[in-house]
């Protein structure tokens, strides 16, 4: 089996903290499962992911000025 080594800032450190919290789930398995994720390819799987997720409210979008 093959390691990754990757480095992370503090800041992300603690996001990948707080997120694997969220997903109650320990930091190295929330960074295996969101490796293991199929990558969008075309507009249509993005559009169809969006609409899964539609009404979570964990997602958040800001405005920027």
């Amino acid at each position: 089996m093959g390691i990754i080594t990757v480095r992370l800032t503090d800041e992300e450190e603690r996001m990948l903290a707080r997120r694997s919290r969220q997903a109650r789930m320990k930091r190295a398995t929330y960074v295996r499962m969101l490796i293991r994720e199929e990558p969008f390819v075309t507009g249509a799987d993005v559009l169809a992911d969006a609409a899964k997720r539609k009404g979570d409210e964990r997602l958040r979008v800001s405005r920027k000025s």
